[in-house]
């Protein structure tokens, strides 16, 4: 693969203490933040400010697609800044129809608007459902328990867990949640006000816990029989993460029946923009003129600059076929940690995932982590730390892979063999 390498810069400040208390002094307490203050990246490497490395297996939560510092990205955003930057959207740019049609390339013909996240792509296909039901009085989306879509009002109604909503009701009236992979449940709580199912190809935040092919067809079919837009949250489970563009699309590989799936809707945003803020959402025909002139829009959606970073992440995921490296990368990192499982039944309960997107679940009953009220997934993430390793925590005990598309084989065995060296000392 084509790498190009940028010149490292030192730290910034070797004072973790002054950083922390700055940030707390001056930014809204909303995050839960991990002890480490990050100066640098470099490919799949980030430099703390004491000038400590870590190897990023968790890329930024699956955004920096390409790695940290990629030279590609940094030459589009230099070279599209010196063109134009923003102009909004009251005018034409050939870069929002370049990159529409490379999305709809890859799924089916339709139309895509663009957003700055994953949350605002979510929030598009709330009020598109809305717009479809409004003349039958339908408004209502059916979506899953233990799902996750976003932080906004519409978000945390949307959302599967209790936790998020605490402290904020009442919540945006509309949804439904029932058990994921469950289609009877889909189906005994479809009401006359329904007008979509909303569900992710894999849930990430509760445990990477993938879609079925059954359930993926079962819905589609259900849909068509009520007149419901099945809508699928490809926030982070999209985007080549799993060896193809879209999660459903690799769940559904030489499933019978497969070949005419086609959700109506997905949103998308995280691995778009490899670290640059932008989100999108495609719309199946005829559903793509649903949000009319004046019926949505969005100040910064689709500028300029984020239009060409993206395009320029397509060039070269296709270039240097990370999509197959994704599948071929993801399928032995999960057979090592498959052993792994095998190795130490008394610390790994299971592995999943497709790709590189990879979930290592701890078993719950941890001897060294029930001292601490923190979250066994949080503990082990801590102590990888310690040795130099960024992974992200899901659950109480999921602890999430979510690498670059471009990690390279050397890198997953050095993380590799961090992670058994932590799970050793665990039994």
């Amino acid at each position: 693969m084509n790498e190009p390498i940028p010149t490292l810069v030192p730290p910034v400040r070797n004072d973790f203490a002054s950083i922390q208390a700055h940030l707390n002094k001056n930014v809204v307490p909303s995050y839960g933040r991990f002890p480490l203050a990050l100066s640098h990246g470099l490919g799949s490497y980030v430099w703390d400010v004491t000038g400590k490395r870590y190897l990023d297996l968790g890329g930024g939560i699956a955004v920096t697609s390409l790695g940290h510092s990629n030279a590609e990205i940094t030459e589009a955003l230099i070279e599209q800044s010196r063109k134009l930057i923003h102009i909004s959207n009251l005018y034409y740019t050939d870069l929002q129809g370049q990159l529409g049609e490379r999305i709809t390339d890859l799924i089916a013909p339709g139309k895509v608007f663009f957003c700055n996240s994953g949350a605002e792509a979510n929030e598009g296909l709330y009020k598109a459902a809305r717009k479809f039901g409004h003349e039958q009085g339908r408004f209502e989306i059916i979506t899953a328990e233990n799902s996750f879509h976003g932080r906004t009002l519409g978000g945390i109604s949307a959302t599967g867990q209790d936790k998020v909503k605490k402290g904020f009701e009442p919540m945006v009236p509309g949804f439904k949640h029932v058990p994921y992979n469950d289609l009877e449940a889909i189906r005994a709580a479809i009401s006359p006000a329904t007008v979509a199912i909303l569900i992710e190809g894999i849930q990430g935040e509760t445990g990477v816990t993938p879609a079925t092919p059954a359930y993926l067809l079962g819905l589609r079919k259900l849909c068509d029989e009520k007149n419901l837009l099945l809508l699928i949250d490809g926030v982070q489970c999209g985007h080549f993460r799993t060896g193809r563009f879209q999660s459903f699309q690799r769940i559904l590989e030489g499933v019978e029946g497969a070949e005419s799936f086609l959700p109506d809707g997905i949103s998308m945003a995280k691995s778009l923009g490899g670290g640059f803020p932008i989100g999108a959402l495609w719309l199946r025909n005829p559903y793509g003129d649903l949000l009319s002139a004046g019926t949505h829009g969005t100040t910064f959606g689709g500028n300029p600059l984020g239009c060409a970073v993206a395009l320029r992440i397509f060039e070269v995921i296709q270039r240097d076929q990370l999509a197959q490296h994704a599948r071929d990368l993801g399928a032995w990192i999960k057979n090592q940690l498959a052993a792994l499982v095998t190795k130490y039944p008394t610390v790994l309960k299971t592995v999943r995932g497709f790709g590189l997107m990879i979930g290592l679940e701890l078993q719950p009953n941890i001897a060294t982590f029930t001292q601490d009220d923190k979250p066994a997934a949080v503990q082990f993430i801590n102590r990888l730390h310690e040795k130099g390793v960024l992974t992200i925590p899901s659950g109480n005990h999921i602890v999430r892979l979510l690498p670059a598309l471009n990690l390279q084989k050397s890198e997953a065995e050095e993380g590799l063999e961090k992670i058994e060296a932590l799970v050793a000392t665990l039994v």
